[in-house]
């Protein structure tokens, strides 16, 4: 029986290898959207495997109450990693749950329920990530859902500006929107959102879910527009393919935020993951590796599909296609005649995150199918 919640596609995955990923019947395809963004390291990295491996052997699961070392080391190596003072960490197991506990920390830290998102944003799918998500096509099924969130336009400080007030609680922005088509977000924006949020004493909620741990070619998007939020959220590629979200945040937040608790908070096995995957981002400065390889797809895929599309976008390997016709049918088209497995972000668009670990040869294959199915 298939799963009623997903789509199934034609294809059934049965191994993973680097950017690779094999077929039950032996076909070879490029992974440059399959995972979402979840195996920055590619699949079967060795030291993620060995980590979690190991820690298989001694551990599987204790409550996030007892210490446990490789927790310990997880809290410490994000501390560290996280921009400027965002230092205190919550575990968890996805983005949504990630950013569902950044929503109810702003609320909780500040006294204030209202919060502000924004159009074409998206920040998940449990209900109060879900109330702060734009489309209606996501959130009609299941309303009335959490209260008192107003959306403002993308990238507009005017806007920012004239929604927030004293009773605002946060202020949550995706660096650059994922789902909602690959739009980045200025640092103009970025900074002037930081600025608008600190003289009103609100919560900076930057969503990082997506764009963070090298994806845009800097360990975090903030760092690359200078800005340092309140709460920061990561998920995806934290643990390489593990299930595994983190909502970090500065004093402020830590020290007035309610009751909140998940039963696999940063569970053993997940955090032997995540700490080998974070460490191995970081030791081999795979961030500057994707800022190279980014730049390299974004120029070739310019020179070669040309005005067969309406723009290509993005920052490091996080890289949006406009394209003329429907995403869907090239996505397919792409799958079955070219072995690239890519995402759409909108119906219009067609998204391309694969693993950081990518090499040119990589990116020349992936190029020359979209040129062909967009020509």
């Amino acid at each position: 029986m298939s799963g009623f919640v997903f789509s199934e596609k034609p294809i059934e995955i049965v191994e993973g290898d680097g950017p690779y990923l094999y077929g039950a019947d032996g076909a070879e395809f490029l992974d440059f959207g399959a995972s979402y963004a979840c195996v920055p390291l590619g699949h079967g990295h060795e030291a993620v495997t060995e980590a979690v491996q190991d820690q298989l052997s001694r551990l599987t699961y204790v409550q996030a109450s007892y210490p446990v070392a490789v927790r310990t080391e997880l809290y410490e190596t994000l501390a560290d990693a996280a921009p400027g003072d965002v230092g205190k960490v919550w575990l968890c197991n996805s983005g949504t749950e990630a950013n569902e506990a950044a929503l109810k920390f702003a609320r909780s830290a500040t006294g204030n329920s209202k919060l502000i998102a924004t159009m074409q944003g998206f920040h998940g799918r449990t209900m109060g990530s879900l109330a702060a998500t734009w489309k209606n096509q996501y959130k009609d099924p299941y309303e009335p859902l959490a209260g008192d969130v107003e959306f403002v336009p993308y990238d507009d400080a005017d806007a920012l500006r004239e929604a927030v007030d004293d009773e605002t609680a946060g202020v949550i922005v995706e660096p650059i929107q994922g789902e909602g088509g690959i739009n980045p977000a200025t640092t103009e924006y970025l900074q002037a959102a930081r600025e608008i949020t600190e003289d009103a004493g609100t919560a900076l909620i930057l969503d990082e879910v997506q764009t963070g741990l090298g994806r845009t070619g800097d360990l975090w998007a903030a760092e690359r527009a200078g800005v340092v939020p309140d709460v920061l959220t990561s998920a995806k590629g934290l643990a390489n393919g593990l299930p595994m979200g983190a909502t970090l945040c500065r004093d402020w937040i830590a020290e007035n935020h309610g009751s909140h608790a998940s039963t696999f908070s940063g569970g053993p096995v997940v955090s032997a993951a995540a700490n080998a995957t974070v460490q191995t981002i970081q030791d081999e400065d795979v961030p500057a590796h994707a800022a190279e390889m980014g730049d390299y797809l974004t120029s070739e895929l310019e020179a070669a599909v040309g005005d067969d599309v309406r723009d290509v976008r993005g920052e490091g390997l996080l890289v949006g296609v406009e394209v003329k016709r429907g995403a869907n049918r090239l996505l397919k088209e792409l799958a079955l005649n070219h072995g690239v497995l890519a995402l759409p972000a909108g119906r219009s668009v067609l998204r391309l995150l694969p693993p950081l670990t990518v090499e040119r040869e990589h990116v020349d294959s992936v190029v020359d199918a979209v040129a062909e199915v967009v020509g």
